[in-house]
C-alpha cells in the first residue's frame, strides 16, 4: 500500500492534478477522476492502476471533444488523433464505442455529410469524392453508399456556373480552356466536362444578349 501525501494542482492544467505518493511525485489525474482522494488515503497497486486506467478514459474522451469541436471526423480520424496524443490502443477502442452510442461517431452518416457539403460549396467529380473519402479512412462500401447518388453532370455545371463571373470577356476558345481545367482540377472527366463546357458558354452569351435587350429597352 502507498499514501497520498499531497495532491497539487497542475500549473499548466486547473483540470489536472499531480498525486504524491510517499512523498513522491507519482502520476497525474483529471481532477474528476481524483475527486474522491485525500491526503493520508492508502491505495494498493490494484487501485492505482484503475485510477490510471480511469484517467486515460477521461483524456481520451475529452481530447476527442475537443478534435469533434471544429467540425466531423471520421473514425479514422478520431484514431488518429487519439494515437498522437499517445492513448492506448484499448482506450482508443473504448472511447470509439462511447462516442457510437452517443452518436458522435457514425462514418456513414460523417461520408454523406462530407458529399453533401462539397456538392453544395465546392462541387467535384464522383472520382474526387472517393479519392477524398478514402484519404479520411472510410471503407469502400462506405465511400460507394454517400456517392451513390451524385450526379456529375450537374455538380459540373453547378461549379462551371459558380466559376463563368472570371471568365466573362472571353472568347470562346480562352473561354474553353479556362473553364476546361478548372473543371478538371475538381476531378470531371472530358466526356462530362465537353458538353458542359459548351452549354454554359451557350447560357452565358443567352445571358448576355438578354441584358443587351433590357438595356436597350431602358435606353
Amino acid at each position: 500500500m502507498r499514501k497520498i501525501t499531497a495532491i497539487e494542482a497542475q500549473r499548466n492544467n486547473p483540470n489536472r492534478v499531480n498525486i504524491h505518493l510517499d512523498g513522491e511525485f507519482a502520476f497525474g489525474l483529471a481532477r474528476i477522476v481524483a475527486a474522491w482522494l485525500t491526503p493520508g488515503q492508502e491505495l494498493s497497486d490494484e487501485k492505482i492502476a484503475k485510477l490510471q486506467a480511469e484517467d486515460a478514459r477521461e483524456r481520451a474522451y475529452l481530447q476527442a471533444m475537443l478534435y469533434l469541436s471544429y467540425r466531423a471526423r471520421s473514425e479514422s480520424e478520431i484514431r488518429q488523433n487519439l494515437r498522437k496524443h499517445e492513448i492506448p490502443e484499448t482506450v482508443i477502442g473504448e472511447t470509439l464505442e462511447k462516442l457510437r452510442r452517443e452518436g458522435l461517431a457514425n462514418d456513414n452518416q460523417f461520408a454523406q455529410t462530407w458529399v453533401e457539403n462539397r456538392n453544395t460549396f465546392r462541387p467535384r467529380s464522383r472520382r474526387a469524392l472517393v479519392m477524398e473519402l478514402r484519404q479520411k479512412g472510410l471503407d469502400d462500401e462506405t465511400i460507394a453508399s454517400a456517392v451513390s447518388g451524385v450526379d456529375e453532370e450537374a455538380l459540373a455545371h453547378d461549379a462551371a456556373r459558380k466559376r463563368v463571373n472570371r471568365l466573362k470577356g472571353l472568347e470562346w476558345n480562352e473561354f474553353r480552356r479556362k473553364l476546361s481545367e478548372f473543371l478538371a482540377r475538381r476531378g470531371f472527366p472530358y466526356t462530362i466536362i465537353a458538353p458542359v463546357v459548351s452549354r454554359v458558354w451557350n447560357e452565358t452569351q443567352a445571358d448576355a444578349q438578354h441584358k443587351n435587350f433590357e438595356d436597350e429597352d431602358i435606353a
